[in-house]
């Protein structure tokens, strides 16, 4: 249970400052957050719970990589689905709290940093692939950054620096998710975002399996 409940708290974390920094950002008149922040914020949302829920979870924080980890062997397989569920738990509460948050602003809000691809401009093959890939590449860092053989302190550093490094590639298609929990969060509460939500649950899912499996094979020597 500590490890699940780790879990439910780094993933609120995470998702928490994530999104805060697009909701509220959004809402300040003053000082409006640009792509590059909202991608910091989630890359030091990674950072942050990394060091301090790490050691007892190991910090996935996301289901996409708990299946990576699990592929690759890392994880046993009782631990899967209670660590999925803590963690759309985790990214359901941190969404809860950013409506409770905005209840009352003078301006309504309508998306609390939900993910989605506008389909006049990007394909939904184009949408998908660039989530599977993003989430592939990122899950396949965590499994070598945190493999025994190249194990650093420096570990959620780089994870962290990777995500935000995602975010500003990805942000200008789907906004970036590459965590399924991350996703079904903000679309519960969201405007019309239920519609597209299984894409982003789909890909990363594919991608972070697929990263688990390379890492399994042991094609870069990760361990």
């Amino acid at each position: 249970m500590k490890k699940y409940l780790a879990e439910l708290i780094g993933t609120f974390l995470l998702v928490f400052l994530g999104t805060a920094s697009i909701v509220l950002g959004g809402l300040a008149t003053a000082l409006p957050i640009g792509q590059g922040f909202i991608g910091l914020a989630f890359g030091i949302g990674v950072i942050s719970a990394a060091y301090a829920i790490g050691p007892v979870s190991g910090a996935h924080l996301n289901p996409a990589v708990t299946v990576g980890v699990f592929l690759s062997g890392r994880m046993p397989a009782g631990d899967v689905v209670g660590y999925i569920v803590a963690q759309i738990i985790g990214a359901i509460i941190a969404t809860l709290a950013l409506v409770i948050i905005c209840t009352g602003h003078a301006t309504p809000v309508i998306n609390y940093g939900a993910n989605g691809w506008d389909p006049n401009a990007w394909s939904t093959v184009g949408a998908f692939l660039v989530e599977a890939i993003a989430t592939f590449v990122f899950v396949l860092v965590i499994l070598g950054v945190t493999a025994e053989k190249h194990s650093t302190a420096f570990a959620g550093l780089v994870i962290g620096l990777t995500l935000a490094a995602i975010h500003f590639a990805v942000i200008p298609v789907t906004g970036t998710s590459v965590n399924p929990a991350r996703s079904i969060g903000p679309a519960l509460f969201s405007t019309g975002a239920m519609g597209q939500l299984w894409l982003f649950i789909v890909a990363p899912l594919v991608g972070g399996a697929i990263a688990g499996i390379v890492a399994k094979t042991r094609a870069y020597e990760l361990e």
